[in-house]
């Protein structure tokens, strides 16, 4: 066919055809937009998600206690002084000596409060060897660690002056200004390098300046004006900077994905012969389709963060779906617009010596050769043995997803989390080895109408005892009483320390044993346990009992978006299976690496033992998301090459080549923009980016070019099964194909195929 006219419908087609018929309007209209929202978002502020709101269970409700007195707590501080060599005890005159001068050089500097002497608080470690001298820096907990400076000068300052002592300080304020010097700017310069990465791959993709600006230009603008829109949003489901770190990520896979389907699909017309404005009304009714169906599984999927019952969950998943929201529609409105305007000037800028501009031409003459000889090759051994091809490749990914079995989750503790390179680190291990629980110990926020009432005291005193005597602390418990809100604080190490799974049974043994027996006897008295030890326990609670709903959520959804897309009850099925199959090798891969040590070395992932709490949902739904970008856009060549005539293993291969270009394209931007991540020396990031990265080279790999193939080959004409009493559902496939065909196709019972 030539350039005849193309009739096509569908949402997608028809703004494509109007953003191309008013171009100007179409780009003005989507600069507005980015211009109102990023103003609008400036001036309404962004509404941070609350502590409270960010934790569960008991943890969640001694926030909100606090929350709701006003107390602000001060960021707390410790300074261990501790025998280098155990030749020095704290009965020691040397001891003694130095003791005092930390609480006189700290109390000189004015940035702290209550500083306290271990002889006065019994801060001593039972060998006699370590002692802990304790304050609250002044002001707001918040920005502590711009203020902390002088003090940790002041504590170097001893130091100098007692060689044969350890003089380390510890706390809250020290450690924000430590990670601040230390990653302050690697997270950030991660984000930033994402961008000139993605920049640079499309350059090789596209070969040509202009056409590799296009996706980043719609991807930047997607992110900038979902911004704008996250401060909005904000007054009504608060966000954090994880929702924008997130965001970001997938704003900009999604948004390059999106803008190379179309880009790649108008540039392949404009290669058959076909002029601009007709291969851009083909491109608008197929890869514009394929685009929206996308679009909408993967808001789908991020909407299944949203009943988690997480603040910090359902901020990531409305900000994930705000994005793709926005990119989708840049896609189907300016992007055609842009292409329109440019015509053939989007070649502009061509590299030397990459993608020679010459046609390359098959055997027989006349036609371009289709796509990627690699995949072609590929495709060759998989379509002669489907059957092999299918048991090697599911036998293999099963086999890598067999380690998340046993995946072991928690809230990863500070030497989990940055090894022990910082010095900091090594001085959280020795409070913890001297004085277990001691660094992060469990909180108990007792609420009375009388916190001074000779019950409420008596019952105070037991638990002070009982949490002791029952073996879930060696002590020392501190009170910490605040009369006006008739509140007390309750600090009590637990037995076990940074070792969570023991300190977890110190923490239930507080919980079910020693809470009842003492303060549980008083009336309207309120005792949540908190702290580091049962915040991990509580928000894996709650994430446990969001996982089932979420992920029904997204599946059930994914099916059903699948089943009208393609009106195929095996393609649906067969997308549904492939996902989590992708999802339990990227799961497996994360146990293996991070919690087994298998090639822990190569990420520097040596000693974490677990996986972060977070991250099993948040990679399910984002990579179920991510999947669907893929599958979507290589189903629907493979369907559309059927429609025309060709027989299914033809369309397979013609599906899966062509689109070889755009999925690699897409894959490696994403997997070089995960693996930046991976680089970070925050654990939980490296997890993520490894996780992230892993399981998008295997879905565009594996899954799209070897089991996907195999699947539809040996179910061929099945592959368009759909019962006929779910022929009543609505069509939303897109309309006759843009060329002309051969008598239509039809299924084993006589029905057309239609797209």
């Amino acid at each position: 066919m030539g350039n005849g006219d193309i009739r096509v419908r569908g949402i997608a087609a028809r703004a494509g055809g109007w953003s191309a018929r008013h171009r100007w309007a179409a780009v003005g209209i989507w600069v507005l937009f980015v211009v109102l929202a990023m103003g609008i978002g400036s001036a309404a502020g962004t509404v941070e998600v609350k502590e409270s709101d960010q934790l569960g269970g008991e943890t969640h409700t001694a926030a909100r206690i606090i929350e709701d007195a006003g107390i602000d707590e001060p960021a707390g501080e410790t300074v261990l002084i501790q025998s280098k060599d155990g030749s020095v005890k704290a009965t020691d005159a040397e001891f003694r000596a130095a003791v005092d001068a930390v609480v006189t050089a700290v109390g000189k500097t004015g940035k702290v409060t209550d500083v306290t002497s271990p002889y006065d608080t019994k801060t001593i470690s039972r060998d006699g060897h370590s002692a802990l001298v304790q304050f609250d820096m002044r002001g707001d907990s918040d920005t502590a660690g711009d203020r902390v400076g002088p003090v940790l000068d002041a504590v170097a300052g001893v130091q100098k002056d007692h060689s044969s002592l350890r003089i380390e300080e510890i706390g809250g304020a020290s450690m924000m200004k430590t990670f601040d010097d230390a990653f302050g700017d690697d997270f950030q310069q991660a984000e930033y390098s994402a961008v000139p990465v993605a920049l640079g791959i499309l350059l090789i993709a596209f070969g040509a300046l202009v056409a590799a600006l296009l996706p980043v230009a719609l991807a930047v603008t997607a992110i900038m004006a979902t911004m704008g829109l996250m401060s909005i949003v904000s007054h009504f489901q608060p966000m954090d900077d994880t929702a924008s770190s997130v965001m970001l990520l997938v704003g900009l896979a999604v948004g390059v994905d999106y803008c190379l389907f179309y880009l790649r699909r108008e540039r392949e017309e404009r290669a058959a012969g076909r002029d601009p404005q007709t291969a851009l009304r083909i491109a608008a009714a197929t890869s514009g389709r394929a685009v929206i169906v996308s679009g909408v599984t993967v808001c789908v999927a991020m909407a299944g963060m949203l009943f988690t019952g997480l603040a910090t969950f359902e901020a990531m998943g409305l900000a994930s779906l705000m994005v793709v929201a926005v990119a989708m529609v840049g896609s189907v409105t300016v992007l055609p617009a842009l292409l329109s305007l440019l015509g053939h000037r989007v070649e502009k800028g061509r590299i030397p010596f990459l993608h020679p501009d010459k046609r390359r031409k098959s055997r027989a003459g006349g036609r371009p050769a289709e796509g990627s000889r690699l995949w072609s090759a590929v495709l060759r051994v998989v379509l002669a043995k489907p059957g092999v091809s299918l048991v090697v490749a599911a036998g293999a990914l099963l086999a890598i997803a067999a380690p998340a079995v046993g995946m072991k989750t928690q809230n990863l503790t500070l030497d989990q989390e940055f090894g022990d390179s910082l010095p900091i680190v090594q001085t959280y291990n020795r409070v913890n080895d001297a004085f277990p629980g001691g660094s992060e110990p469990a909180e108990v926020i007792v609420k009375a109408d009388d916190i001074n009432a000779a019950e409420v005291k008596s019952a105070l005193a037991a638990f002070k005892e009982q949490a002791v005597s029952s073996g879930a602390s060696r002590g020392p418990v501190e009170i910490k009483l605040h009369d006006a809100q008739n509140i007390a604080y309750v600090y009590v190490p637990l037995v076990g320390g940074s070792d969570l799974d023991k300190a977890g049974a110190s923490l239930d043994k507080l919980r079910d044993e020693v809470r009842p027996a003492t303060l549980g006897k008083v009336d309207g008295l309120q005792a949540p346990i908190t702290g580091q030890v049962a915040g991990s326990k509580d928000f894996n609670d709650q994430l446990a009992g969001a996982v089932a709903p979420v992920f029904a959520f997204v599946v059930v959804f994914a099916f059903l978006l699948m089943l009208l897309s393609f009106r195929s009850l095996t393609v649906a099925i067969t997308s549904i299976v492939l996902n989590l199959l992708s999802v339990g090798a990227a799961y497996g891969i994360l146990v293996a690496v991070f919690q087994h040590g298998w090639g822990a070395s190569l990420v520097g992932a040596e000693g974490v033992g677990a996986i972060i709490t977070w991250l099993p949902l948040f990679l399910f739904v984002i990579l179920f998301g991510l999947s669907m970008d893929y599958h979507v856009f290589v189903v629907s060549r493979i369907r559309e090459a059927r429609l025309r005539g060709r027989t299914t293993n033809e369309a397979i291969k013609h599906g899966v080549v062509t689109t070889a270009g755009v999925v690699t394209s897409a894959a490696v931007i994403m997997v070089a923009v995960f693996a930046i991540f991976g680089t970070l020396s925050m654990q939980s990031m490296k997890q993520m980016g490894v996780g992230l990265a892993a399981a998008v080279l295997i879905d565009a790999t594996i899954i799209r070019g070897v089991l996907l193939p195999a699947v539809m080959a040996l179910l061929g004409e099945r592959n368009w099964y759909l019962p006929k009493w779910l022929h009543w559902l609505p069509d939303l496939t897109h309309d006759e194909s843009p060329e002309a065909v051969a008598p239509a196709a039809r299924d084993d019972e006589g029905e057309p195929l239609r797209v």
